[in-house]
């Protein structure tokens, strides 16, 4: 029998909740004061604990082995170390929550996704494998790609300038990292008026989507933690790490 799943979306300006089963999210305000305990108590208020068995979390940072390493830029401190699995007494995955949305969005072959939030969310997906990454905290300009194509950039420069800087960013990233296609979320997207060759754009509704993958994937691929079942092949794939245990 298939789980019910959680999956919780944390952003730096709201957080959003889907169950298994419901058509439309929920949601309320995050920011600077949020903390871990504070989203577990929120998201009771909208959703009781015995409409799921498991939970998905999307996490605003970075996050190794399941668990975050670093507090979010724009959200409050505790997330580090803070047991979410006994605070919601159910199993929980955490991922990026870049990566939750390029799981969602992923087809096939090398993807990179980037988000347009309140920061610069990026994951790569090769082959099935999740690579999260930060590529928005490198070095740009004057400051970093985030602070040039993420919610501050937008609100200093206007639409027309950080448009254009969207452009170039993109254009950098995809010449390092040569993807097959490159995927564009999160909030802002929808203010681009075209978007760059061999891009596709999805909502961020995707991110749910890749929130209930998660526990597919696990159902389909337990013999290793880490692997990803690829899309329509019935085929196990092993992460680096893994495959060197195994040598």
């Amino acid at each position: 029998m298939k789980p019910n799943v959680l999956v919780i979306d944390v952003g730096g300006t709201h957080v959003k909740v889907l169950v298994t089963g419901q058509k439309a999210h929920q949601e309320f305000e995050s920011g600077p004061t949020l903390t871990p305990k504070r989203m577990i108590s929120q998201v009771r208020k909208l959703v009781p604990g015995s409409k799921y068995d498991v939970v998905s979390i999307g996490y605003p940072g970075a996050v190794v082995r399941g668990r975050p390493v670093a507090e979010p830029w724009n959200l409050g401190k505790g997330w580090v170390g803070f047991n979410f699995e006994a605070a919601f007494k159910r199993p929980v995955k955490i991922v990026n929550d870049a990566a939750m949305q390029a799981l969602g969005s992923y087809k096939r072959g090398k993807m990179l996704f980037l988000g347009l939030g309140t920061g610069l969310g990026s994951a790569l997906i090769v082959d099935g494998m999740i690579e999260p990454m930060e590529l928005g905290h490198l070095p740009y300009k004057k400051k970093t790609f985030e602070d040039y194509v993420g919610a501050r950039g937008l609100a200093k420069y206007g639409k027309k300038k950080w448009r254009g800087y969207v452009a170039d960013v993109v254009k950098r990233l995809v010449a390092a990292i040569e993807p097959e296609e490159l995927v564009l979320g999160g909030g802002n997207v929808k203010k681009l008026k075209e978007l760059p060759p061999r891009t596709r754009a999805v909502n961020n509704h995707n991110a749910f989507v890749g929130g209930f993958r998660l526990w597919k994937e696990a159902d389909n691929a337990n013999t290793f933690p880490g692997a990803k079942l690829l899309p329509g092949k019935g085929k196990r794939t092993q992460s680096a790490k893994q495959k060197t245990k195994r040598s």
